[in-house]
């Protein structure tokens, strides 16, 4: 499988960007999709999921309000709308699979596919 993330750059604080994930060589609805993101010196974190038909959504608590994750499995994508952005959500973010039973999962492990990232910076 092949996840391709982009729409990461450079914007100020409150500012809003919107990131993608499309996905090749797999059936896209099999899986559970996930962001998480890596901030310098840092572990990863998680920041949202969302099921395979899209209709369940979790959040950390740190973009609860302010990230939207939603997927259009026409199109194989899953999409990361961050609005109101902070210097804090300054990372790398990532797109991942999973094949996890249920609607979703704020566990690193579970998923076993990983896109290769795509930054992100906040400016104060």
């Amino acid at each position: 499988v092949q996840l391709q993330a982009s729409g990461g750059g450079l914007v100020q604080a409150g500012g809003s960007l919107r990131l993608s994930c499309a996905m090749s060589g797999r059936t896209f609805t099999r899986y559970v999709m996930g962001w998480f993101r890596q901030a310098p010196g840092k572990v990863r974190e998680f920041v949202a999921t969302i099921s395979r038909s899209g209709g369940f959504t979790y959040y950390a608590d740190s973009v609860k309000g302010r990230f939207t994750i939603s997927r259009v499995n026409a199109e194989s994508t899953v999409y990361l709308q961050m609005n109101n952005l902070k210097p804090e959500d300054t990372a790398v973010y990532f797109c991942a699979t999973s094949v996890v039973s249920g609607s979703g999962s704020d566990v690193a492990y579970h998923y076993n596919e990983w896109g290769l990232g795509t930054l992100v910076t906040v400016s104060s």
